[in-house]
């Protein structure tokens, strides 16, 4: 935890917030502050700034907040990506919200097991727990959209278009055919990730008639959650 991420309903009074529990156990076990100390805080939706202990009564923390300034802007880059195994979503939702990625669509494919669309880790307050630890990792305050598309031909034909908006629209997929992926991009992108068995040929027929390139990434099939930094690392220049 980088940055102690404030919600609205912490609120008290002149400036003054109660820590939730798992805020309180790290300044008291991590960070070792006492009254009057000081640490990195932000509002979730907001800016970020300072935040000075007042008080530590047994298990309950209040500060004082002082807003100084805005996170980092995010990455103008929008990802499409095919649901990942449960046990990986966790990671990747957490990996692509500290990396700024502020659009996001986790979208079903052939190669995608239907029982992963059955799996707890989709309800919205485990989906959103996951995102605001990626905003504590990254000092950022800004939750990203996040929108479930079971259903693969509907969403491509009817919503992703609109959804994508302007911008180059790239298909990160395996061939030697296909050119190289660009980098240090500064325009606004669409990336569009698929499962670890790749597209199927008929989902990329579908995503090229939305504009939608094939770009190659090097010769190795790397698993998703090592393939998003990479790909995001070598598309945009991060702040």
């Amino acid at each position: 935890m980088n940055l102690l991420l404030l919600h609205p309903d912490q609120y008290l009074h002149d400036a003054l917030w109660r820590l939730n529990p798992r805020q309180c156990t790290h300044v008291r076990t991590v960070l070792n502050l006492a009254e009057g100390a000081q640490c990195r805080a932000g509002l979730l939706g907001g800016g970020t700034g300072t935040a000075t202990i007042k008080s530590i009564v047994n298990n309950e923390i209040t500060v004082f907040f002082k807003e100084e300034s805005q996170p980092e802007p995010p990455l103008p880059l929008s990802l499409l990506m095919a649901l990942p195994r449960p046990k990986m979503l966790k990671r990747i939702l957490i990996d692509a919200t500290s990396l700024g990625i502020k659009r996001i669509v986790l979208i079903n494919s052939w190669k995608v097991d239907k029982s992963y669309w059955q799996t707890p880790n989709l309800k919205a307050d485990l989906l959103r727990e996951k995102m605001i630890l990626g905003l504590e990792q990254a000092r950022d305050t800004r939750l990203p959209e996040l929108i479930l598309a079971p259903r693969f031909k509907p969403f491509v034909e009817d919503s992703l278009g609109k959804w994508a908006g302007s911008g180059q629209r790239i298909l990160a997929h395996p061939g030697d055919d296909y050119p190289a992926l660009p980098c240090d991009l500064s325009e606004p992108v669409t990336l569009a990730v698929g499962p670890e068995g790749g597209w199927t040929d008929y989902e990329v027929d579908m995503l090229q008639r939305q504009g939608f390139a094939c770009h190659r990434f090097g010769a190795r099939i790397l698993r998703v959650e090592t393939a998003l930094p990479a790909l995001v690392g070598r598309l945009m220049r991060l702040p």
